[in-house]
């Protein structure tokens, strides 16, 4: 049985949480930089074809077939542009969203193992579960997997009562909450529909909806630089509201330690 402070628990799962979404936004300005600085090398070069070695197979030894391809310098610009300007921050934003779907995951799973009766008596499991499970313990996870699948379907106020009720806050009270449930919506439609919003993005997205049905939705670099300021903001609330249910002595060792940290002295 686990006997390790809930609270400390929930507070490691978040706080891994904003430090990868933090690694994350690095991670975009590294790149970022890196592929500017190969296009403004690109814009500066007075060739006019250039010469790029791309791998088109992989043989049984491991290593990669490749094949040149000339490329006419504007463009080979516009390549670039296209990934710092538009794949850059797609690829950013389906990140930052995977990260926030894991660390929901990974708390209403720390909760409802340490409290089994937060799922309720209605619950069902099929009996292959139940008789494959050594322990009362695997029963729970198995019981959790299958809820914690159920939310991945839900729209955003069944989501927000669902996984509220279980660790006993309510994500309506989040202003940042509102943004993530849009740029969920954001990502879904990039992986499911090519990028075209439909109507059940429409229908998540509500008041936040950014175009109608049937409309490719814009993702640039200011769209991620937002949405990873949302994410960011809405994880630290939770932080705040999971240490008042369930107490982090960690939290308030570090809030402490900041506290007594010694101001600079002024230079005269």
């Amino acid at each position: 049985m686990n006997t390790e402070n809930l609270g400390n628990q929930l507070n490691s799962i978040v706080r891994e949480t904003i430090n990868m979404l933090f690694g994350q936004g690095e991670q975009a300005q590294l790149t970022y930089k890196g592929l500017d600085s190969v296009a403004k090398e690109i814009n500066a070069s007075e060739e006019n074809k250039i010469e790029v070695v791309v791998p088109v197979g992989y043989r049984p030894d491991r290593t990669a077939i490749e094949s040149k391809h000339i490329y006419r310098k504007n463009e080979l610009l516009e390549k670039y542009n296209f990934l710092i300007f538009q794949q850059l921050p797609l690829n950013g934003l389906v990140q930052i969203v995977t990260i926030v779907e894991a660390m929901f995951s990974d708390v209403v799973r720390a909760v409802i193992i340490r409290y089994p009766k937060k799922l309720g008596s209605k619950r069902t499991l099929p009996l292959q579960a139940v008789l494959e499970s050594t322990t009362v313990e695997e029963i729970h996870l198995h019981a959790t997997d299958a809820f914690l699948n159920e939310l991945s379907y839900k729209s955003p106020i069944d989501f927000s009562n669902s996984v509220g009720s279980i660790l006993s806050v309510n994500f309506l009270e989040c202003s940042a909450f509102h943004k993530y449930v849009e740029i969920k919506a954001c990502r879904d439609i990039f992986i499911h529909n090519r990028g075209i919003a439909n109507d059940i993005y429409v229908r998540k997205a509500g008041s936040h909806a950014r175009v109608k049905s049937g409309m490719v939705l814009p993702v640039d670099i200011q769209y991620f630089l937002e949405s990873y300021e949302h994410c960011l903001q809405m994880v630290e609330w939770l932080e705040k509201e999971l240490h008042q249910h369930w107490h982090s002595s960690d939290l308030e060792d570090r809030q402490s330690d900041q506290m007594e940290m010694p101001l600079p002295e002024q230079e005269e």
